[in-house]
This record gives structure tokens, C-alpha cells and sequence, in this order.
């Protein structure tokens, strides 16, 4: 049997509020709104990521198709260029300069083929290289909003970690205070519960949590002398007496 002055029993509620506090600070720091929001913002730059690799590649891939499109007329213009100098030049024999002509006339019909052709890739690769300008002004603006973000995160943390901070030297210095083994049946009590280690009562009544006794565990509550540290063997809670005893 554990016993200990009845003050002392009573400052185990205040120990319970210090770590009640610090559970609820806790608690705050992990669900702080702007971590959802910077949850959302990661979500959604990974999203962008994606799509800007996307939007990367079909440029590269276009500018490619571009380059080789401009290649092709280039090399028509060119074998027409060589085509003409040998026309003005009028050196040759006749069916040999026809045979040019008629070359020349379907160079040009292949060079307007591929014109058209390079024109097309051209707005497809304005297309592309616009959407890869305006993905990554969208990178810029979600990287501004998280920086901000995490700025508020940052100060709301150092906030909430400058007052657990002082919760828990409050804490350390009152349990510094009380006889270690009342403090580690306290201590065993949370562990127990998953944090609540004393509840107040007042008669046969808890205060602040509702809790059931059976008429054994309240004869026992009843007959315990008041340095008695009472333990709920159904529910594990260190129950202090609040009346006058």
C-alpha cells in the first residue's frame, strides 16, 4: 500500500493538468491548419512536377521534329539552288537542262510539302514551349506560397514549443517536489490509461471525467484512510479525494 499526505495526493491534479496541457499543445503543433495547407501545396507542386516533366519532354521532343523539319527544306533549297546555277548557267545539253526543270518544278512543290509541315510543328512547338513558360511560373507561385506557409508554421511552432517548454519545467519542478513513488504510481497510471494517471472525486462522484465505480471498488474508496493512495483497479486511474477528510 502506497500512502502519502493528502496535499501531495492533491498536486498530482496539478501534475495531471501540466501534462494534460502539454498533450494538448501537443496535439496543436501536429494539427495546426497550415500543415494541412502546406500538405495540400506539396500535393499539389508534385502534381506540377509531373506535368512539367511532361510538358519538358514533348518541347525537347518537338524541337527535335523542328530541327529535322528545317533540315529537309534546307536541303530542298539547297539541291534547287544547285539546280538553278545550273540552269543560268546554260551549260549542259538540252534534255538534261528539261530534266532540271522538271526536277526544279517538283522541288518546289516538295519545299511548300515541307514548309507546311515545319509551320505546323512551329505552332506546336510555340504551344508546348508556352505551356512549359506557364507551368513554371505556376512552380514559382506555389514555391512563394509554401515559403510562406512555412514561414507561419515555423512561428506558430515556436510558439506552441516556447510554452511547452515552460509547461514542462513547471511540470519537472513540481514532480521534483512529490515523493517519487507516488509520482511513479502516478506515472504507471498514465501509462495504463494512455495518459489520464489522477482523477479528482468528490464522495463517490469524478470530477471533470465520468466514471462508473462498482459498489466493491466504492466500499473500498470509502474505507481507504485519507494518507491512502487509492488506485481504480477498473479503470487505473490514481483517484484523489477531494472532500474534507
Amino acid at each position: 500500500m502506497t500512502t502519502a499526505p493528502v496535499k501531495d495526493q492533491r498536486r498530482l491534479l496539478d501534475l495531471q493538468a501540466l501534462d494534460t496541457r502539454l498533450a494538448r499543445l501537443a496535439h496543436q503543433r501536429r494539427s495546426l491548419p497550415v500543415l494541412a495547407a502546406l500538405e495540400e501545396l506539396r500535393g499539389r507542386a508534385e502534381d506540377l512536377h509531373r506535368a512539367q516533366v511532361e510538358a519538358r519532354t514533348v518541347a525537347s521532343d518537338t524541337r527535335r521534329e523542328l530541327t529535322k523539319a528545317e533540315a529537309d527544306v534546307e536541303q530542298v533549297r539547297a539541291r534547287a539552288a544547285r539546280h538553278q546555277a545550273t540552269l543560268d548557267s546554260g551549260t549542259g545539253l538540252s534534255r538534261e537542262l528539261v530534266a532540271l526543270q522538271d526536277e526544279l518544278a517538283k522541288l518546289a512543290q516538295r519545299q511548300e510539302v515541307l514548309e507546311e509541315v515545319e509551320l505546323e510543328i512551329m505552332e506546336r512547338m510555340d504551344a508546348a514551349e508556352s505551356r512549359v513558360t506557364d507551368l513554371d511560373a505556376q512552380e514559382q507561385a506555389i514555391s512563394a506560397d509554401v515559403a510562406h506557409h512555412e514561414a507561419q508554421r515555423d512561428a506558430a511552432f515556436a510558439t506552441l514549443d516556447e510554452e511547452a517548454r515552460k509547461v514542462a519545467e513547471d511540470r519537472a519542478r513540481l514532480a521534483g517536489e512529490l515523493d517519487p513513488e507516488l509520482v511513479d504510481l502516478y506515472e504507471a497510471a498514465r501509462r495504463r490509461t494512455g495518459g489520464l494517471g489522477a482523477v479528482g472525486i468528490h464522495g463517490h462522484r469524478t470530477d471533470g471525467v465520468q466514471v462508473d465505480f462498482s459498489l466493491t471498488e466504492l466500499a473500498a474508496i470509502d474505507a481507504a484512510g485519507p494518507e491512502e493512495v487509492i488506485v481504480s483497479e477498473d479503470h487505473g486511474y490514481v483517484l484523489v479525494r477531494l472532500d474534507e477528510q
